[in-house]
């Protein structure tokens, strides 16, 4: 069966001030170690991680290099995120592949560098607005997925998450009815499942498109939506709680 998740996507944001004031509140409260998780910016990644002898979180980075060391200046290794004990990277996401123009191809190396050095990847796929329109939404996303994942093999020790990211609804205010994000995740769960026998049924997919603790509920109860990568309503300390509380 595979596990619930809510995984806190900062971005550019979140300065020390805020971030200590976002686990002040957090140790007020009470988590189930090991569902959520935050990715902030990379300068403020040992910063959390030290903060989670108090806050049960799990810390990761927004993204990384397909390479684990040498002359890449301003990349970050994914051989020195696990050196200070993150514990997943986010893979392939909507801004990395419009904004950096990261391909299918680099994606799926970032993949293979992250769980060589032993972190959960989290690999991002979903459709533009035109594309959606067109409807090659599922055509597009399980192009995404079947690429990313190309030559990626999965033992009983190794962990991967899929989220689907409609990019039309990602800070935007829209959001997928939980119908229409449904019936793309049931899709990317066949496509797991045909590339992954043994274990596809078990591979958490996660929603990502403007969740918030309005619409959390409805989402989760989707049979494979299996939690959210949640961007902005993962910076208020309420909100984030309210979205763990719903698959606590």
């Amino acid at each position: 069966m595979a596990k619930s998740y809510i995984v806190g996507n900062w971005k550019m944001n979140q300065n020390r001030h805020e971030l200590n004031e976002f686990f002040g509140h957090l140790e007020k409260e009470e988590l189930n170690p090991g569902n959520f998780w935050i990715a902030p910016q990379f300068i403020h990644i040992q910063t959390c991680i030290e903060k989670t002898n108090k806050v049960p979180l799990k810390i990761g980075a927004q993204n990384c290099s397909d390479q684990t060391s040498g002359a890449f200046t301003g990349e970050i290794s994914p051989s020195s995120l696990a050196d200070i004990e993150a514990h997943f990277v986010i893979l392939g996401h909507s801004e990395r592949r419009a904004l950096f123009n990261e391909s299918n191809e680099l994606i799926n190396s970032k993949v293979k560098a992250v769980m060589g050095n032993k972190l959960v990847p989290i690999l991002c796929v979903g459709e533009t607005l035109e594309q959606r329109e067109s409807n090659e939404t599922m055509n597009v996303v399980l192009d995404q997925v079947t690429k990313g994942l190309q030559g990626v093999k999965l033992g009983a020790e190794d962990d991967i998450i899929i989220a689907y990211e409609p990019v039309w609804a990602i800070g935007t205010g829209k959001t997928a009815s939980p119908e229409q994000a449904e019936e793309v995740h049931a899709g990317i769960r066949e496509k797991l499942k045909e590339l992954y026998p043994e274990c596809g049924e078990n591979i958490s997919i996660l929603y990502g498109g403007s969740v918030k603790p309005n619409n959390i509920d409805d989402l989760i109860k989707q049979p494979n939506i299996n939690g959210g990568l949640v961007g902005g309503a993962s910076l208020k300390a309420e909100d984030f709680m309210a979205l763990c509380r719903a698959i606590n």
